[in-house]
């Protein structure tokens, strides 16, 4: 199966940035850090949930790392994340020394991880004694991803869309498990549900196909298999009287202190 690549900041921006805003809002408001904090976001893809830190949370500073250099260059536009160094990273080799920050966080990042394990015991190295260390991440195996609509049809007309490689660290017990292994105390965790509203069906075709795992395999479709994928997805969606579409996805959540 072919490797997900998110290049393109801007698509990503439409397809996973709103999403990924409106967990990180409930996210940050349950982890209720203190002000002025040095953060550190992995896999800060084009700068979404930075932004949302440096919003929200006050920080002394903010590092952004992620493997993707266009995602960094839509990142550094971001008028809100002014103030914010970004840096292309491998969330398995980060490029601090211990104890350099006092949180470090993943957002929708750890399934992607190509150890997750690693990834995890980096983000504990990283932050000092008492650091917070969290994550929130998609349900990928529960239906909780924001794509579920478009993909569970086309595996259904036997299509391949491409998964990320660890969707089992998804799950809440998963998570816990990861970050015990690390060595993390005060372990934390939830759900949390968001929704997102579409003016329309072709609004949200058009939005939500921007996605890697989906868009290259539907640009190969005959014509006629994405008319039919698109009349199963749209059978399959809410959409109200005024043909509003609002769609649910859930993620869950964890937070862990390194300890002293």
């Amino acid at each position: 199966m072919p490797e997900l690549r998110f290049d393109d900041g801007a698509a990503y921006e439409q397809v996973m940035g709103v999403w990924s805003r409106s967990v990180g809002e409930v996210f940050l408001d349950w982890l209720e850090p203190a002000q002025g904090l040095r953060w550190i976001d992995v896999g800060c893809g084009n700068g979404a949930f930075t932004e949302l830190i440096l919003a929200r949370c006050a920080p002394s500073d903010v590092q952004g790392i992620d493997p993707s250099e266009g995602q960094l260059a839509f990142a550094r536009t971001r008028p809100g994340a002014r103030g914010a160094v970004f840096q292309i990273g491998d969330a398995m080799a980060l490029p601090f020394e211990a104890e350099s920050f006092d949180a470090a966080v993943m957002a929708l990042v750890l399934v992607f991880v190509r150890i997750p394990s690693k990834g995890v015991a980096e983000l504990a190295r990283i932050v000092r004694p008492g650091g917070l260390v969290a994550t929130y991440m998609w349900d990928m195996l529960g239906g909780g991803f924001p794509l579920d609509p478009i993909l569970d049809e086309m595996y259904a007309m036997g299509l391949s869309p491409t998964r990320p490689p660890h969707m089992e660290v998804s799950t809440l017990a998963a998570l816990q498990g990861l970050w015990s292994a690390a060595g993390l105390q005060q372990i934390e965790a939830r759900e949390i549900t968001v929704q997102r509203t579409f003016a329309d069906f072709d609004e949200f075709w058009n939005v939500e196909t921007k996605a890697p795992s989906a868009a290259p395999v539907i640009a190969a479709m005959p014509a006629a298999d994405v008319a039919a994928l698109m009349q199963r997805v749209r059978a399959r969606l809410p959409t109200d009287a005024d043909g509003l579409i609002t769609c649910s996805a859930r993620a869950h959540a964890i937070s862990g202190r390194k300890p002293r």
